[in-house]
């Protein structure tokens, strides 16, 4: 389930399966997209992408997966329209963030995450591929090495090792993160939304 909350030009998307650590569905991934695509037409100039519980997100839906899930473009439709956006994208990462998840975090200009969280992405060990996007956008924010680390030896690493590395720019408390991530988007959220895009496309 996702909840889309709009604050002015601020839209708050939320995964809403903390039962099922948030493991994503198909159905999940179209409405984060649709949220995404519909965004800059309302007059969103800020997207924040969090999750309810203490994991952001396990992946993919083991039972959607059986299902096919694994090869849906729907992966990249959700991910590609969270880079797409002309606006500011943080992901706000209450958790844990594993698996397939990595795709709609690495889509976004900033990741923020508490100390407790772990990150983890094991398509070598199931004998998966990542989604056509997750390795680029990966090894151009951690760099080809870590990014192998990650993929073909499967390492799991910690939040500190996550922000030394560049995959995550902050740490912060889990009670304060949407909080956090409202503070930086605050600049972006009172600027015209042509110098927002223009600022984004220039640091692209």
């Amino acid at each position: 389930m996702i909840v889309t909350e709009d604050q002015g030009a601020l839209r708050i998307i939320r995964l809403a399966r903390a039962d099922k650590a948030n493991a994503l569905t198909a159905e999940m991934l179209a409405a984060i997209a649709t949220a995404a695509e519909t965004a800059a037409a309302s007059g969103i100039q800020v997207l924040v992408l969090t999750g309810e519980g203490r994991v952001f997100s396990a992946g993919a839906d083991l039972d959607a997966v059986a299902n096919g899930l694994g090869q849906d473009p729907v992966w990249e439709r959700a991910s590609s329209a969270i880079a797409d956006f002309p606006g500011l994208t943080i992901a706000a990462l209450n958790g844990t963030l594993a698996g397939g998840a990595f795709g709609i975090a690495l889509a976004c200009d900033i990741r923020i995450a508490p100390p407790s969280a772990n990150f983890f992405y094991p398509v070598m060990r199931l004998g998966h591929l990542p989604q056509p996007s997750d390795p680029g956008r990966l090894s151009a924010l951690i760099g080809p090495s870590r990014a192998r680390m990650i993929l073909m030896a499967g390492a799991r690493i910690n939040a500190e090792e996550a922000l030394t590395w560049g995959l995550i720019d902050r740490i912060t408390t889990p009670g304060t993160l949407v909080e956090t991530a409202l503070e930086l988007a605050e600049h972006a959220l009172g600027a015209r939304a042509g110098h927002v895009a223009a600022i984004k496309a220039m640091t692209r």
